[in-house]
């Protein structure tokens, strides 16, 4: 939704009153559909993923993390939307390019939204099991019940009807591959000797998927302004880029690629300080685990905003929309790649001999 509104904010679409009404009532109930479905189906692989390895199922902890999940998806999202409706009409009256501000907020506030909700929907709702059984399908029918009328809200909206038929497939596979990358996690951080690894993982995800949303939204934006997707092929190669021409070329979104890139290292480094001052993980801080960090947190980002170019134009070239197509599957590779390289460097880590494990027990 952010990246749709990104883009009529961008082309004028939401400068008067009744404009900037229908446009957020349309990517409200767009937004609450896609958090419904998606929350349902997050529960589903969630219990198939921990039934298949344990070989039991318990119904009432299956309908409780539904429960959880499609509630926390629900209110997570509408109080993003919010927020970021607030954050991109605040940005256009001060003359402040939305794309730079709004993606990497709503990156950020998502995650931390997200986990706050879950924790404490989860918990009232596993308190209430054992005396009042009937919540946790209660809640699940209620906001199953909604579907309908989100539906018909977003149908009404032209800008948002046909991403209501069309944009399920990346929210879908997006997930998909954001689940490989929480099973590496699972699989690492269950040895105790690399349960250092789940205080570092969200920050270099959270990091990753950050630049790269603002690199593929700044990269739509300007595909936009010359017209609809695939109308200008002269701007949307098929083909892969060069990594030169992405990085070093003198075009606005190289530029905008190189000073992102150049960003990674000094934010890793005050995310990296704050850990060690609180004294945070199982893991300390050595200069050998910074390189090892680093050189993964860097090497993470250099994919994805090689991708990011890839894939916005082959997109556009293909007459699909980058804004909602683009940022959940690089959001998703952010999370694969990051979790996966971490999960390296840890075991490589280990190996050589820097096995330190018992930092803020």
């Amino acid at each position: 939704m952010v990246s749709h509104l990104l883009l009529q904010a961008n082309i004028g679409q939401m400068d008067t009153p009744k404009e900037l009404w229908k446009m957020v009532t349309g990517n409200m109930a767009l937004i609450q559909v896609q958090a419904t479905v998606v929350g349902f189906l997050a529960s589903i692989a969630a219990v198939v993923f921990g039934w298949i390895p344990d070989g039991h199922f318990s119904l009432d902890h299956a309908v409780l993390l539904c429960a959880s999940s499609v509630a926390t998806a629900f209110i997570a999202s509408l109080v993003l939307g919010m927020i970021m409706i607030g954050v991109i009409i605040g940005s256009r009256k001060m003359g402040i390019n939305p794309d730079n501000v709004a993606t990497p907020i709503a990156a950020s506030l998502g995650d931390l939204i997200t986990l706050a909700l879950l924790s404490g929907i989860s918990w009232g709702l596993y308190k209430e099991l054992g005396s009042k059984p009937y919540v946790n399908p209660l809640v699940c029918a209620i906001f199953i019940s909604l579907l309908p009328l989100w539906i018909v809200v977003a149908k009404r909206n032209s800008a948002t009807r046909e991403v209501l038929y069309s944009g399920w497939e990346p929210v879908i596979i997006a997930m998909a591959i954001s689940s490989v990358g929480g099973l590496i996690l699972d699989r690492t951080v269950s040895d105790p000797n690399f349960a250092g690894m789940a205080v570092f993982t969200p920050v270099i995800n959270g990091v990753g998927g950050n630049l790269v949303a603002v690199q593929a939204s700044r990269i739509s934006t300007y595909l936009h302004m010359s017209g609809e997707p695939g109308d200008s092929p002269g701007t949307a190669p098929r083909k892969c880029p060069s990594p030169c021409s992405t990085f070093f070329s003198s075009g606005v979104n190289s530029r905008s690629a190189r000073v992102l890139f150049l960003l990674v290292m000094p934010g890793h480094l005050v995310f990296l300080f704050t850990i060690s001052s609180m004294q945070g993980g199982h893991t300390t801080i050595t200069p050998i685990f910074i390189m090892f960090y680093m050189t993964a947190a860097l090497l993470q980002v250099l994919i994805l905003l090689y991708i990011a170019d890839w894939m916005v134009h082959w997109m556009w070239g293909r007459h699909l929309d980058p804004d909602n197509f683009s940022i959940p599957y690089l959001t998703a590779l952010g999370d694969l790649i990051g979790t996966g390289l971490l999960a390296l460097s840890f075991h490589v880590l280990w190996l050589i001999g820097d096995r330190d494990s018992d930092v803020g027990d």
